[in-house]
């Protein structure tokens, strides 16, 4: 919930053009509801991607409030389903988190889920398992993974400055793409995007991205800064951070 429409169109201005001279790299913006249509403009022609930050998983009716997949069809192409605020602050669950993600590959939307444990249950060595309920609760009647991107996001990094390590980062990601792999075959879970997200900045992006199964990240604070956001899509020419 940042930007207002003036200052989304400011900051997506001062992006595209960073962004397009990237080769080889997708990216995607997800702003808040108000400002995908004018960004929508802002970015025809353009290879950047668009997205939303949530919707209900109905077509329309008395749903006061909610945004529906046939209003996004047509202003972008990505969805972010079950993120953490949304399933603390909110109260969202597996359940309707399936719902949402079943009408968005209904609709033609790619739903970009989001999986993570807590601090409470990373401490008690239960973040496979969280991970693995949610991910299995959201997939729950969805027979085609086709446009499907996973994110892991460690709720105990998100917006504290301490993320996973690479090698935390890791090891839950390919528990994810093994998990995928049951589901949807060796070959579907290869090829699926799953992303890292929880204090993603350009000092430890690279190291991040040279694991064998993190394939992008979910940034967060650091996709209100054009300079930084850039420097984290530019991780190819960035030095290790650690030795």
């Amino acid at each position: 919930m940042n930007t207002t429409l003036p200052e989304a169109l400011a900051l997506v201005g001062d992006m595209r053009e960073r962004l397009e001279a990237i080769p080889g790299v997708e990216v995607v913006l997800c702003p808040p509801f108000i400002s995908l249509s004018a960004l929508a403009g802002v970015l025809k022609g353009s290879p950047i991607g668009l997205g939303a930050q949530n919707m209900y998983f109905q077509e329309k009716g008395a749903y006061t409030g909610e945004v529906s997949p046939l209003m996004l069809r047509g202003l972008c192409q990505y969805v972010i389903l079950g993120h953490s605020e949304r399933r603390h602050y909110f109260g969202e669950a597996d359940e309707l988190i399936n719902k949402k993600l079943r009408a968005a590959l209904a609709w033609g939307l790619k739903p970009i889920l989001c999986v993570g444990e807590r601090l409470e249950e990373k401490e008690k060595g239960q973040a496979e398992a969280v991970v693995e309920r949610q991910l299995r609760g959201a997939l729950v009647g969805a027979a085609d993974p086709d446009g499907l991107v996973v994110a892991y996001e460690p709720v105990w990094a998100i917006g504290t400055g301490h993320n996973a390590t690479p090698e935390q980062a890791q090891q839950v990601h390919k528990y994810l793409r093994d998990q995928l792999a049951k589901r949807f075959g060796e070959e579907a879970a290869r090829d699926m995007h799953i992303l890292y997200g929880g204090s993603v900045r350009p000092d430890n992006i690279y190291d991040l991205m040279m694991q064998p199964d993190i394939d992008g990240a979910l940034v967060g604070s650091s996709s209100l800064d054009a300079e930084a956001f850039a420097a984290i899509v530019r991780y190819r020419e960035r030095k290790p951070a650690t030795v």
